[in-house]
């Protein structure tokens, strides 16, 4: 496990992608140590599994304040690892601590055993229970290194994991900071462990002997998460790319769209899964928002600047991406009404407004991660949601307007939708967050989360004998073929099970 102790200047150096400086160093583990990780999870997990939830909630409300208490030092590390400004830092410290105290806040009853109806064996009690899985492998992504993995790392937790972190090689800092303050607040030690590492590590956790494994990074990388898991027959929980659309209708608010779409798309940079990355406005108002969209955009401040809205690129490799698509973008005619591909030095990429885009462009089918916002014109809400809908990702959207909206939101083929807003299913802890498609698939937050993180078990229990209706024997009667067919008949034939369902469920017994 990564400790304070731990850190020596050699292994991995890790810096600010804003000034180039070195922030610190941790160690690069191997598959040795991912190894030696997971064994004392195993060890850890069945303490802590064996724990109520009385028992975990208390010990994860400490872990929450420890948490709080060390906020500026988490945001700070940040800060200084991702490029991001202090206050963006501030508020990504802020949900995760928030996805914390709601995992622990619902374990209880959302993994409680539960009855259900045992349909025609009224004789039967039929229960569902839930359990820890065991150990949970979490890989984290470098754009959110503490928001995103904890939506899995609180979760896993509270329903009872151990938990072996492997956080970016970029933005490993906060991650060892977490697992530091885990171990003086959790009471049963190496349940939260960190394995600081870069893609050999990952690919150990990924091999491992884990129970699970929940990733966040690329549909590339998920899928050679997949394919080690495979080895094992590992479930994995995928959380990969987007190219979130976002629908203006002309009874929009234009001004809020406008503001709302130039920070859904550049907001972190641009370095979100969530970030609105097309843009479908109605013909009738389309001059008018893009002249208040350039307006917004010219407002955006970028740089290393303390003041600036947005910082610098963290990953080097993403800024040839994000020129790629723009010049891709640019060659098949497409014009830049701020920013773009000549506009790039080093790994600052200034907010960028792009019209006369195409679906065929890179621009409009790949992710580019950028603080970029193409802006394409359509004629009614139908070829703006036929466009959205064309597309292998399908994460987050939103739609704009008044009329219609909610049909419309119910329409787009994304795992999350939001109405006269942006972004915000990832700030709701009650919300499941995922996707489909090459966005990845299984779902993080929420109680979809818990139950994400658990083992589910039904029991039979046989209450009482009705005399002539043990089906599970082949000591039957010799008329039970006749009486079997008469249930069918009876029962699903006629109109007699609806009415007994009715009055089933007003005595709530179904």
């Amino acid at each position: 496990m990564v400790t304070a102790q731990t850190f020596a200047p050699q292994g991995i150096e890790v810096k600010n992608p804003n000034d180039g400086s070195t922030v610190g160093h941790v160690p690069e583990y191997g598959a040795a140590e991912v190894d030696q990780a997971i064994a004392r999870a195993r060890t850890a997990s069945r303490r802590w599994g064996a724990l109520s939830h009385v028992q975990r909630r208390k010990d994860l409300a400490a872990f929450r304040r420890g948490l709080a208490t060390q906020a500026e030092t988490l945001a700070t590390l940040v800060h200084r690892e991702t490029g991001k400004p202090k206050v963006d830092a501030m508020s990504e410290v802020l949900l995760a601590i928030q996805h914390v105290a709601h995992a622990a806040s619902r374990a209880e009853e959302v993994l409680a055993t539960r009855t259900v109806s045992s349909g025609l064996m009224a004789n039967l009690k039929s229960t569902v229970s839930y359990h820890p899985l065991g150990v949970i492998g979490v890989i984290g992504p470098w754009n959110y290194p503490i928001f995103t993995p904890m939506g899995s790392i609180a979760y896993a937790l509270a329903a009872g994991n151990a938990v072996v972190f492997k956080p970016s090689e970029l933005t490993p800092l906060v991650a060892v900071e977490v697992a530091k303050i885990a171990q003086q607040t959790l009471s049963v030690p190496d349940v939260l462990q960190v394995v600081t590492g870069r893609g050999p590590a990952g690919a150990a956790l990924a091999r491992g002997a884990v129970d699970k494994i929940a990733f966040t990074g690329s549909p590339a990388t998920g899928r050679k998460v997949m394919m080690a898991a495979a080895e094992r027959l590992t479930p994995v929980l995928l959380e990969l790319g987007g190219k979130d659309p976002m629908i203006v209708l002309p009874d929009a608010d234009l001004d809020k769209a406008a503001e709302a779409a130039v920070w859904g798309a550049m907001t972190n940079a641009g370095q979100a899964c969530v970030s609105i990355e097309r843009c479908y406005v109605h013909d009738a108002v389309y001059d008018r928002f893009v002249d208040k969209v350039v307006a917004e955009a010219r407002e955006v401040r970028f740089g290393a600047d303390p003041g600036a809205h947005i910082g610098a690129i963290t990953l080097p490799a993403q800024v040839e991406i994000i020129k790629r698509h723009l010049e891709d973008a640019r060659d098949k005619g497409a014009r830049f009404l701020l920013g773009g591909p000549d506009a790039i030095e080093g790994n600052m990429v200034p907010p960028a407004v792009v019209v006369d885009v195409t679906d065929e462009m890179q621009l409009m089918q790949d992710e580019t991660f950028g603080p970029v916002l193409p802006i394409a014109r359509v004629k009614d809400g139908d070829e703006a949601l036929s466009r959205a809908n064309r597309s292998r990702y399908g994460l987050g959207s939103a739609v704009w307007g008044k009329s219609g909206v909610r049909e419309l939101a119910d329409k787009i083929v994304s795992g999350m939708t939001t109405i006269n807003t942006v972004l915000a299913f990832g700030s709701v802890p009650t919300l499941p967050f995922g996707g489909i498609g090459e966005s990845g698939f299984g779902r993080i937050h929420g109680d979809e989360g818990l139950r994400e993180f658990s083992r589910t078990k039904s029991i039979v229990e046989q209450r009482f004998t009705i005399p002539g209706m043990n089906f599970f024997t082949f000591k039957v009667p010799p008329n039970l073929y006749d009486q079997l067919k008469g249930m069918a008949e009876k029962l699903y034939g006629t109109a007699v099970l609806d009415k007994a369902s009715e009055v089933l469920k007003k005595l709530h017994i179904l």
